[in-house]
């Protein structure tokens, strides 16, 4: 049996250079094949986590990436700089996802650096668990729906516009979705 890690204390969002112990998502090891030679692909929570990850093995495969995250540029310059070390261009997108203007804009000017937009993933998500349901605020409640589905609909309406033939977008979602979380009520 696996043994699980410690509970992390970080206020949201966190940082992944606190965490004990360090997520594995550099892709160490990971050997590409060119599966996306020349592709462009805007990932949202590609600073830390899964969408760090899905940035470092999607330039070890041959694309360029840019990151949406929301304000932790620590995180983001080390993702960027996992991606450069693979010859890839990677650029940096900082914003909150929750507001419906920043999102038009951050794919516009994702799909205007890379030159085009062949990729979406949506990764971008915010969870805080609440031991009642008494204890969910109404701000709480709407921020979760905000960022964790109307975002996926403001970004993905947007990159249509950029998004061609043979185009390919990847929505994540949480395992709480399938088996539920008593502390994450919303």
């Amino acid at each position: 049996m696996t043994e699980q890690p410690p509970p992390q204390t970080q206020t949201y969002p966190g940082s992944t250079g606190r965490m004990d112990p360090e997520p594995r998502d550099e892709m160490a090891g990971y050997v590409g094949r060119d599966l996306l030679a020349g592709r462009k692909a805007l990932i949202t929570g590609g600073d830390s986590g899964i969408g760090r990850a899905v940035a470092v093995a999607f330039a070890e495969e041959g694309a360029d990436v840019a990151l949406s995250y929301l304000d932790e540029d620590d995180d983001a310059t080390h993702t960027r700089k996992l991606v450069e070390q693979r010859g890839r261009r990677c650029v940096l997108l900082p914003g909150d996802v929750a507001d419906r203007d920043h999102c038009k804009r951050m794919v516009d000017r994702a799909a205007d650096e890379l030159g085009g937009l062949d990729l979406l993933v949506n990764n971008a998500a915010t969870q805080e668990p609440v031991s009642d349901l008494e204890d969910l605020s109404d701000e709480q409640w709407e921020r979760t729906l905000t960022v964790n589905l109307h975002s996926v609909f403001w970004i993905t309406k947007q990159a249509l516009r950029h998004l061609g033939e043979g185009s390919s977008i990847i929505n994540t979602g949480s395992v709480n979705g399938l088996r539920g979380n008593k502390s994450l009520i919303d």
